[in-house]
């Protein structure tokens, strides 16, 4: 059978990570997970060999939950953190605040509390905005503090600073979780263990991202505090993000974890980020808006001048609705070549359209 090419395989572009296709050693993980016969729902040997996997990066006892998507991901784990009354600290750029449709409210029936954090990055001074009133009937109650690790905006953080956050939850009795779709570049970022700004540091359950890294599709939910992971079987399953051939996901979880190919990934993409970044800086009129941490790049440019970029065929999406901060994402596919050709892009349209 042959399958007609709908684009052109060369094209990369520069609005989401998403929009990369699957790594090629992720696709061979698959094909070598197909043939014969495996129990479904999870009971199959690729998923119950991933906490074996995951242990040497977050530590003996993690366990393991395969899901569907980073929003399934985030409702499972949420929902295992807190009560039906209870509610989640989050910043006001959060993933699960911003992009999952009222999600964690609608499914897991959680209220959020978004709190304005510079640079995406929350401190125990900001939590303490919304995290109050654990007594107040009238009010719900704080339960769990989640963070992004790289954020929103790209950046990232510190080892140092998540442990003060989740000191200062956990006296108050709070879960932290943490949003890690990206949480393979805050490695690579960092240059340190992961487990150093996720278990050692005080994270109870982590969403661990694969499909901005490479996977086709699938996350996974891990719980690194043994007391968080309660009912998390029968949560996925409720909320609709437990597959029947589960190995297909877990297959490819290994692939990411093989031969460190989910930090060296990231590393790329992050590089193929600073470049853009420092290229793009150096254009007329065009200024960078956050620090380039990660693989995403927030700037600043005339909207003329972006608009032509996209007229040249460079996708990407506009983060602020006069669409004069934009958002350039790199990923694990994105060569030198495609940055250049973008920075030029934008080079000649500022050249022809700026005053």
């Amino acid at each position: 059978m042959t399958i007609q090419r709908r684009h052109d395989p060369e094209r990369r572009l520069f609005a989401s990570d998403n929009y990369a296709g699957a790594h090629p050693e992720v696709l061979e993980a698959i094909a070598a997970a197909n043939g014969g016969h495996q129990t479904s729902y999870g009971d199959d040997a690729y998923t119950q060999a991933l906490g074996d996997l995951f242990a040497p990066h977050f530590g003996e006892g993690v366990a393991a939950y395969p899901v569907f998507n980073g929003t399934g991901a985030n409702v499972v784990a949420l929902s295992a953190a807190a009560d039906r009354w209870g509610a989640v600290v989050c910043s006001d750029v959060a993933h699960i605040h911003t992009d999952e449709a009222g999600a964690p409210e609608k499914v897991a029936g959680l209220k959020l509390y978004p709190v304005a954090a510079p640079d995406g990055k929350l401190t125990p001074e900001l939590v303490a905005r919304a995290a109050w009133g654990f007594d107040d009937e009238h009010r719900a109650k704080p339960q769990v503090l989640s963070i992004t690790q790289s954020t929103e905006l790209g950046t990232v953080y510190t080892p140092a600073e998540v442990s003060a956050l989740a000191e200062h939850a956990h006296g108050l009795g709070m879960a932290v979780h943490m949003d890690g779709a990206r949480v393979a570049n805050a490695a690579a970022s960092l240059g340190v263990p992961v487990r150093e700004f996720t278990t050692d540091a005080g994270v109870d359950l982590l969403s661990f991202g694969g499909t901005k890294n490479g996977m086709l599709y699938g996350e996974c939910v891990l719980a690194l505090n043994p007391d968080l992971d309660r009912g998390l079987l029968r949560i996925r399953k409720h909320s609709m993000q437990l597959t029947s051939k589960m190995r297909f996901v877990s297959a490819q979880i290994e692939a990411l974890l093989t031969d460190d190919l989910w930090l060296r990934s990231a590393a790329h993409a992050n590089a193929m980020a600073a470049r853009l970044a420092e290229k793009a800086a150096a254009v007329p009129g065009i200024s960078l808006e956050h620090p380039v941490q990660a693989n995403g790049v927030f700037a600043r440019l005339p909207v003329e001048v972006a608009n032509a970029a996209r007229e040249a065929g460079y996708l990407f999406y506009d983060w602020t609705p006069d669409g004069q901060v934009v958002r350039w994402m790199c990923s694990f596919d994105t060569t030198e070549d495609d940055v250049d050709g973008f920075v030029e892009a934008l080079a000649d349209a500022s050249k022809r359209l700026s005053p």
